[in-house]
């Protein structure tokens, strides 16, 4: 996918710069939302890895504990191009710990471990704490000026180039996938493809509705998300004045969809816009429903919280934020400048 097209929030950066000149300038910490148990059958392992992507470190760990690779889970993806801390879930029903003193991976360290009842599963955490170094800016002042206006009103909450595959290769295999064109036997490459087609499908309606200037407009119909709740309703007609002032309090958030087989969840004026949004993308649509995948909805402004930053000098800054499970760090950095990493510059967060 095109991040290029795709409408900025607070228009088109004017500065240049670098994210991850090496991996030490991009550190993810992840944050579970709770302590492990102390007890149970699943072992939790907390490990800092800097080179390694997430799968690999989970099989390496696997055949370390003599366990299958499936006994071995984890919260979400994390990139390979980054220093990141994240915990892994090693299921040991009536087993001993290994000794993970000698669990020898470069690039790897084991922090700390504990025992815990339930098995760590994906998108059982939180969050993210990030702590960016943004090299070579061109423009100071114009990148001090968007850190305060995202500071105080957010970024677009679009899912990042890593969800789309090198080359945006994953949407290119779901669109033949879509048509008959290729047969997509293994689990891994259907759940990355379908991924990928409804993240896309939701870029462009929220890409959209911000060209339009309405992202933080009710539209009759709107489905509102309580902010920081996963939850979401309709707005009645009736309704639309009381809501909009719920939502110019920061209460609630406009959202856009994530289709699958089912209704998009929007009416009437909302319900119209969304679908003229997407009339285009028939063939991801089609596969989607096919897959019968759920629908769900995602809010369509993303808010980084606990937000600082550091000039260390004119042209290279240190930027610290915190971001809910399922948003991309990247998102917040094409609000900031134009991006001329390359491709190792995205990042998972989920």
């Amino acid at each position: 996918m095109d991040m290029t097209q795709l409408t900025w929030l607070h228009g088109k950066p004017l500065s240049r710069g670098i994210l991850k000149a090496n991996p030490e300038d991009f550190v993810v910490l992840e944050d579970l939302g709770f302590e492990p148990d102390g007890e149970g059958e699943h072992l939790l392992v907390r490990i800092r890895k800097n080179g390694c992507n997430t799968q690999f470190v989970a099989e390496y760990l696997a055949r370390f504990a003599g366990i299958h690779a499936r006994s071995v889970s984890y919260a979400g993806l994390k990139d390979r191009h980054a220093v990141t801390e994240q915990w892994f879930c090693l299921h040991l029903p009536g087993k001993d710990d290994p000794d993970l003193s000698k669990f020898d991976l470069e690039g790897c360290e084991v922090l700390t471990t504990s025992r815990q009842r339930r098995k760590l599963r994906i998108g059982t955490l939180k969050g993210n704490a990030f702590t960016l170094v943004l090299r070579h800016i061109s423009d100071r002042q114009d990148v001090e000026d968007r850190l305060q206006k995202i500071q105080a009103v957010g970024v677009p909450n679009y899912f990042g180039l890593q969800r789309f595959g090198r080359g945006g290769n994953n949407l290119v295999q779901a669109r033949q996938w879509a048509t008959n064109a290729i047969r997509v036997k293994e689990r891994n490459k259907r759940s990355f493809y379908l991924s990928a087609s409804r993240s896309a499908l939701f870029n462009v309606v929220a890409s959209q509705r911000l060209a339009d200037g309405a992202e933080r407009t009710v539209m009759e119909g709107d489905a509102l998300q309580l902010t920081g709740r996963g939850s979401w309703f309709v707005a009645k007609p009736d309704e639309v004045e009381l809501l909009q002032q719920r939502l110019d309090n920061g209460e609630l958030q406009v959202t856009a969809p994530l289709p699958g087989d089912g209704e998009l969840g929007t009416q009437s004026v909302a319900l119209e816009f969304e679908q003229q949004c997407i009339a285009d993308q028939q063939e991801l649509l089609s596969l989607l429903k096919r897959e019968r995948v759920e629908p769900a909805r995602r809010a369509l402004l993303l808010q980084p919280l606990q937000m600082s930053w550091n000039w260390w000098d004119d042209v290279t800054l240190e930027l610290n934020f915190w971001l809910p499970a399922g948003s991309f760090a990247t998102s917040v950095v094409r609000e900031i400048m134009h991006n001329d990493g390359g491709e190792n510059s995205v990042d998972i967060t989920e």
